[in-house]
This record gives structure tokens, sequence and C-alpha cells, in this order.
């Protein structure tokens, strides 16, 4: 059972002799599940260790048994040692060690407690943090108890408190240990150790909608298909389907949703795409938080990382945003929600958060391209963001565009697309897909031509006209389509560049 405490937070009384009440009988802070967690995990993976050991030091274990346990395990990673449990019984039982640390069905149990590399960390930090207050607390018991001897010296004392916490202070600094070192790595592996080049979670690396480490924030006003589409990437990432809008979407171990807002409508929707086959994956791979959480994550920055590690994780979707803080329209509490998102993600954890738009933008003509300032609350929640996918159209409405306003490579769309609300999916409209625009056009298209076509009708602007130029560029580079290039000349007597289906992309599909 977790346990721990601070020194009493009531105000000492002078009492009837002039003295203060002694701190001797508060517990000192511990955790120890956290201690059992990391215990666990260095047993079950030996590179573990190489991990928690710059975060912990030395004697950060408040249990003796665990102390003498964490250094036998540094004994045998330093020998090259394997630290399983067996292993482990051995070294003690040589040692005189295993019955004074609780035996070897003690260690066995420590064993049976596994978590990844990531939650160890966030673990050993944990207790990291425990034992550097465990140190305040005897420094204080040691001033008190100075303060209350006969003929003590004020300035003698306040030396020695200052010369404590320089020395604690050099002590961490030293060690390479916590906040000053934990995430710190030299160039060339941030470069090219970070997983920058990776695959993307959602959509192709010219054209992605979902990176790893970065979130995806999925907006829109009620009733448009946020969540029918947010549960197709879900059931996607749990292998039941493989593509949604027509782009692939990788695997995922865990996903754990946080069905904060009206969880009984996500059931629902959810179990228009659930079989009776999809029993094992979804009692296995997906769990489901049901309700508000046990705090504001603007207020505990620690608990959506926790929460995936609690629960093995490696995906998590909010649903819906404005639950998950205390307030959407404070700038400090933005940022402070950013540092949880994240914590989570420099976990490994992949995070989507389904949000809302603000409601003077909610009736905006279909179509029309949104921005990031209608996007509700602080822009510091958009800011912190790898991706926007805002959703518009009519509640209840079959038919919506999706609009891609914050990209990661490529920007995916406007698209057309149509939900089938008994069937729980979407598909696109194909009329709005470049390549079956210029597959239907025998005569080519021009970029002109193809942003008219893509914005519905009327007078394209440059930016339209750039993307659209952008979208035939990756056709020609991906063999569907060939380039005429145009022919300069002034006052209209030009010919700009035509693209034309090639033989290739004809052939496909004919």
């Amino acid at each position: 059972m977790r346990q721990g405490t601070t020194l009493p937070t009531q105000t000492p009384s002078h009492s009837a002799e002039g003295t203060v009440p002694m701190l001797d009988a508060a517990e000192p802070p511990y955790d120890v599940d956290a201690e059992r967690a990391v215990l666990g995990a260095c047993m079950h993976n030996s590179d573990v260790i190489d991990a928690v050991r710059p975060i912990l030091g030395d004697d950060a274990f408040y249990r003796p048994a665990h102390e003498t346990i964490w250094r036998v395990l540094l004994a045998l990673r330093r020998e090259d040692m394997p630290t399983d449990p067996i292993v482990l019984n051995e070294r003690l039982q040589q040692q005189g060690d295993l019955q004074r640390v609780g035996g070897r069905t003690y260690v066995f149990q420590l064993a049976d407690l596994y978590y990844s590399v990531g939650s160890a960390e966030h673990h050993a930090e944990i207790i990291f943090q425990k034992a550097n207050l465990r140190r305040l607390l005897a420094s204080a018991i040691r001033t008190v108890q100075r303060a209350q001897e006969p003929g003590a010296d004020p300035e003698a004392i306040r030396s020695e408190i200052e010369a404590e916490v320089r020395a604690e202070r050099e002590r961490a600094l030293a060690s390479g240990q916590g906040r000053l070192s934990r995430f710190a790595k030299d160039g060339w592996s941030f470069v090219k150790e970070t997983g920058a080049d990776t695959e993307p979670l959602w959509g192709t690396r010219d054209k992605t909608i979902w990176a790893p480490g970065e979130s995806l924030m999925i907006v829109g006003a009620p009733g448009v298909g946020k969540t029918t589409l947010a549960h197709q990437v879900v059931f996607a990432r749990l292998g039941l389907q493989e593509t949604v809008l027509e782009m692939p979407v990788a695997p995922s171990r865990r996903v754990l949703y946080l069905a904060m807002d009206r969880p009984k409508q996500i059931a629902k929707a959810m179990d228009r795409r659930v079989f009776d086959t999809d029993e094992a994956i979804l009692r296995d791979r997906l769990v489901v938080w049901e309700g508000p959480l046990p705090a504001t994550l603007d207020k505990e920055p620690d608990l959506l990382a926790d929460l995936a590690a609690a629960h093995q994780a490696d995906t998590i979707v909010i649903d819906s945003l404005k639950d998950a803080v205390s307030t959407m329209v404070d700038d400090g509490l933005a940022v402070a929600f950013h540092n949880a998102r994240m914590r989570a993600l420099r976990n490994g954890v992949e995070i989507m958060e389904l949000h809302h738009q603000r409601k003077a933008t909610a009736d905006a003509p279909r179509g029309q391209r949104p921005s990031l300032d209608q996007v509700y609350g602080s822009t510091w929640f958009t800011a912190g963001t790898g991706s926007v996918l805002f959703v518009t159209g009519r509640a209840g409405d079959p038919a919506v565009t999706l609009h891609h306003l914050k990209t990661p490579t490529g920007e995916v769309g406007p698209l057309d697309v149509t939900h089938d609300h008994k069937r729980g999916t979407t598909t696109v409209d194909p009329t709005k897909d470049p390549a079956v625009l210029l597959r239907n056009a025998p005569g080519g298209l021009t970029a002109r031509d193809l942003a008219t076509a893509l914005i519905g009708g009327g007078d394209p602007e440059r930016a339209d006209v750039e993307k659209a130029r952008r979208h035939l560029s990756r056709l020609v580079d991906s063999g569907l389509a060939i380039r005429a290039d145009g022919i300069a000349g002034g006052a209209g007597g030009g010919q700009q560049t035509r693209y034309y289906a090639s033989a290739r992309h004809l052939t496909a599909v004919g």
C-alpha cells in the first residue's frame, strides 16, 4: 500500500516552557509501491538499471531490504550477469542477505510487478523525490534539536543550515541525477536517435495526419462526427482495420480511452463497430476510463503519464479536452496541460485529443476554411499540439468537410467525407480526390483548374493554387501523372503548366 507523509501542516505553537514540539514523530516520506515497481522492472530488463541509476543516485530506497536488493542488482549489472529473480536470489543467498530481504518468495513477488522502461524512470523519480524529502526532514529535525539545546547560538545554527543546503545541492548536481540531466543528450543522439525519421501513426510520410511523439487534436462542433472519426482511428490502432480515410494507421499495443464526456454515448457509438469476434482484442488491448479523472491535468501534470503507466497503454484518447482541465480560457492552465501532454509523450505515449470549436463559428458555411483561432480556449492548447484536424458541417449531417489546419508534413485535404451513422464509418468523396479529378480530365488540369475544383468553384486564392500544385507534383513523383511545362508569355500570351494522368494511372483503374 502506498504511503508517504510530509511535515505536519499546522503551525507549531509555543508550549508553556517556550519550546516547540519535536518533529521526531513525523513519519518520513516514502513510496513502497514505486520502490517495488522499479526493482521488478530491473529484474525483467537489465537495461532498466542503466536508465534509472542516474535518477536514483545513492541511498534512495527507504526500505533497507529494497536498498540491499538494489545494490545487488547494480553488482550483477556491472558484471554483465542476468538480473532475473533466480540469479538475484542466488547472489543474495551467497551474501547471507536472502532471508533478511524477505526470502525467495518476496523477490519473486517483486518480479511479478512489471512496467515499461519509461514507467520505471517515472517511478524512480518518485523514489528520488521522497529520498530528498527525507533528507530535508532529517535536517529539520537536527535544526530543531540544536535550537533547543541550552545556550544554542542562532548564528552557528544558521551557518550549519546553509552549509547543509549547499552540500545537498552540490551532491545532487555532482551525481548527475534528477531534473538537470535526466532528459539531456548530446546533439548527435538528439538528431539521429530521437525518432524524428519514423513512419506516421496515421497517414503517409508526404501527408501525415498524426505523427509519433506529437499529439493529434480533432476539433469540431457537437454532432459533426469527431467521435465517429476518432473511434475508427482507435479500432485501426487495435488492428481491427488497416486504414481510415484511405490512409494507413499504425498499430498500437494498448489504447486507454478517457471517456469523460458522456461515456454512455461513447459506448453506444463504439458499439456500431464492435462484433463478437472482436471480444478478445477489446478485452486485452482497449481500456476505457469512465467519467471524470481523479484530478484535472492542469493541477496534476503527472497524471496522464501515470494513467498510461498504470494501464500499460501506449496510446491515450482524451474525450474531450474540456473535461481534462479546469478551464479552457486561462493561458497558465493551458501551459500546465501542455506540460502534462509532453510528459506523457516523452514516455512514449501517443495522444489524440477531441475538442470543440468556438460557438460563434459553429454555423459557418460548408466548405469555408476555418482557422486555428476558431478552436475554443487558449491558443496554447493548439500551439502545443502537433496536428489539428478541424471538422466543419451541421450537427447530424452525414456530409462534412475535414480541414487540416496544422500539419506535421504535407497538408491533407480539405476532404469532403460522408459518415455512415449506422455503421460508424467515414468515406472520402472521390470527386475531391486530386488523383480522381486528374484521371477524369482527358485534357489535363492546371494547378488553377484543380484549385477551383477542390474549393468547389469560385476564384481560388494564391494559397489554394499552390496547394493544388503540390498535390499535382506528388502525383508526378508517384508516377500517376505527367507534367507538360508551360510557355512564358506576356499579357495572357503564355501557357500554364498542365498535368495529365499517366498511362500507368489510367491502366490501373481501367
